[in-house]
């Protein structure tokens, strides 16, 4: 039976800066974009969650729910080096860590040298090691599996940890509201609660054929997460194919001067994230458009420099075939394969914009 410990860093960037800067602690912090240009939080902590603050939500609207809000940007190069530290310390336990970005990661230490045998005496001892060295909390899960591990992980959240034991599985998985499983979003959980499917106990009386009559692949799926069920190994070769960042606006855009200020904040994170990548050769650049009927279209330009004057170009050419308030924007790179040849390096991206 496997052990699998979740860890993920508590509000990363948000504590970064918090550490840097002590004279934040106990205030609302978040890390993003400009209110001014569209921008869009990345994460902040936990004083600015009490006021409805949520990564991934315009910065302007996040202003108006916490109108004291301090607004940090990236400091990229500092939450490099905290993330290197602590997946160095996770790979002081285990060669089999799947980092799934720059805070959070999957470990599977069933064959570890485990304190007393126990994982989740040794996510305790990793996350105390984390924080020596950074002085920044983590929370973990730890379970058999890796949807368990991770549910498990929110139970304690901030600077905590929970175990599901394998005879606990049931008693934690049926009370579960449907929308903590990670997979199902708002919109799939909206589509799910219409059918009287709320928790994972609304799911369970009913068989896998009866669920796949209903709800088609999903309800395979659903059977098995239900049950705190997944078979999915800890992959620690896994080679990123793309690079893609995007936001979802509080209120659909229909100015294009909004939209163009948008895409300078979604192609500035998105430099900056390629920076984790600076061995990857990137094919070009591709913009994404999704409007209020969640039709969605995309353009992808080879060759194309990253920056933000050829994201609005590649924008204009798409949106005019179809002019109308969008939900959604997103830039994209996709990363050149060793068998392709190569188009474009990192080290010859633009900083424009």
């Amino acid at each position: 039976m496997r052990k699998i410990i979740h860890l993920d860093m508590d509000c990363f960037f948000a504590a970064v800066e918090m550490r840097e800067d002590p004279s934040l602690v106990g205030k609302p912090v978040a890390v993003g974009g400009s209110a001014t240009h569209r921008g869009v939080i990345s994460t902040c902590n936990y004083e600015a969650r009490k006021y409805g603050v949520r990564s991934a939500m315009a910065t302007a609207y996040a202003m108006k729910l916490c109108p004291h809000l301090i607004l940090r940007r990236h400091s990229g190069h500092l939450y490099r080096e905290a993330s290197e530290i602590v997946m160095d310390i996770c790979h002081k336990y285990t060669d089999l860590v799947q980092s799934l970005s720059m805070d959070e990661a999957y470990l599977d230490v069933t064959d570890s040298d485990l304190p007393q045998g126990s994982a989740t005496l040794l996510a305790q001892k990793i996350r105390q090691e984390i924080y020596d060295a950074t002085k920044l909390t983590a929370s973990a899960g730890i379970a058999t599996n890796k949807l368990l591990a991770k549910l498990a992980c929110e139970r304690n959240k901030p600077n905590g940890q929970f175990t599901v034991s394998p005879d606990k599985v049931m008693e934690f998985m049926t009370p579960l509201p449907l929308k903590k499983i990670h997979g199902i979003g708002k919109v799939t959980a909206d589509y799910l609660s219409q059918l009287g499917f709320n928790t994972c106990a609304d799911i369970l009386p009913l068989t896998r054929f009866e669920l796949i009559a209903r709800l088609g692949n999903m309800g395979d799926w659903l059977f098995d997460a239900c049950r705190g069920l997944d078979d999915r190994e800890v992959i620690t070769e896994w080679e990123r194919k793309s690079l893609s960042v995007e936001t979802t606006f509080s209120k659909d855009l229909s100015d294009p001067e909004d939209m163009r200020c948008a895409l300078v904040d979604l192609v500035t994170e998105l430099q900056e994230g390629l920076e984790e990548y600076p061995e990857k050769k990137v094919h070009g650049l591709q913009v994404k458009i999704k409007y209020h009927d969640f039709k969605q279209t995309t353009i992808e330009r080879a060759g194309m420099a990253i920056d933000a004057e050829n994201a609005w170009a590649l924008h204009l050419e798409r949106w005019a075939i179809d002019p109308r308030p969008i939900r959604l924007l997103g830039v994209c790179v996709r990363f050149v394969s060793e068998e392709e040849s190569p188009q474009l390096t990192f080290d010859a991206l633009t900083a424009a914009g």
